[in-house]
């Protein structure tokens, strides 16, 4: 994959069968996201390198994605780590090929892969998001899920006021390790979400926690075994950490309602199917569920 740094512009090659236009829709899905914002086309987002905020602003030209820094400009050692970490955003060094040939032929996915191809999983590279972001989302609907994100965020994290836009960045887990319980329960968390969310930021204060140690582990289910050990991580919220922050292909949120209903409406079934339904379903999915189950949460956005 091809990068260029010329004038202050970070420029990355994308694979052919790319398309940025298709991840902006879904980035777009709900009018409450804090952590990025779309405007004429361009994904603008703010990330931290050392103690330096930067503000990304990615668009595309052809097949070329191009990052600018619309106010504070990286030093040169810092444009790798950026790359780093768009390329890491949006799974650019993902091989498809087998999973459309696999998708072209499948009854849930051909319709849907066929009408969104080019999308891939929209990362969150960072671990202590990934995991309360998903224990946040326990048990209750996404719109409420974004407005406690979003008190959490304007609440604990860092930001950025550029243009007479405010850009945030997600809580460090060293200022959540220091909360107690009352302060999320201000915030309309759970005690037992409250607890959950500190908790997991100790450990990763400690150093007991890291995404460097999980990725370690090779094999998917040893991953997902050490996640399912963390306090207040079930299946389903290790599944979808699995597939949004270590990138496992092959990770199955099989327990996610959205997938559910997904299903239910490619198939013009009348009820959501069950577990033992969806696996059988998924047998052609095999290494690829990740990718099947994302793409079928667009379906819901068409």
């Amino acid at each position: 994959m091809l990068q260029t740094n010329q004038n202050s512009v970070l420029k990355i090659e994308a694979p052919s069968d790319f398309k940025f236009q298709e991840c902006l829709v879904f980035l777009g899905r709900s009018d409450k996201e804090i952590l990025h914002h779309i405007e004429n086309d361009s994904l603008y987002k703010l990330i931290k390198l050392k103690d330096q905020h930067i503000l990304l602003k990615i668009s595309i030209e052809e097949n070329t994605l191009i990052i600018e820094f619309p106010d504070e400009k990286p030093v040169n050692e810092d444009t790798e780590k950026i790359s780093e970490y768009v390329t890491e955003y949006f799974d650019l060094k993902r091989d498809l090929s087998d999973f459309y040939k696999i998708a072209s032929n499948d009854q849930v996915l051909k319709r849907t892969v066929a009408g969104h191809k080019g999308l891939r999983i929209i990362g969150i590279p960072d671990l202590f998001e990934a995991l309360t972001w998903a224990i946040m989302g326990q048990q209750i609907n996404l719109a409420f899920a974004y407005t406690i994100k979003s008190r959490f965020v304007e609440k604990y994290g860092e930001k950025l006021e550029y243009d007479g836009r405010t850009f945030w960045l997600y809580p460090s887990y060293e200022k959540i390790a220091a909360l107690k319980e009352d302060d999320l329960r201000k915030l309309q968390f759970t005690t037992r979400k409250a607890e959950y969310v500190i908790h997991t930021a100790k450990l990763m204060a400690a150093g007991e926690l890291s995404k460097e140690n999980l990725l370690t582990l090779q094999d998917l289910d040893e991953q997902r075994d050490a996640l399912i050990k963390l306090r207040g991580v079930g299946a389903w919220t290790a599944d979808y950490v699995s597939m949004k922050c270590l990138l496992q292909p092959g990770a199955f949120p099989i327990a996610d309602v959205g997938l559910h209903n997904a299903i239910k409406i490619q198939l013009g079934l009348d009820a959501k199917p069950g577990p033992e339904e969806i696996m059988n379903l998924a047998k052609n999915w095999s290494g690829w569920e990740a990718y099947a189950t994302f793409y079928l949460w667009r379906s819901l956005y068409e």
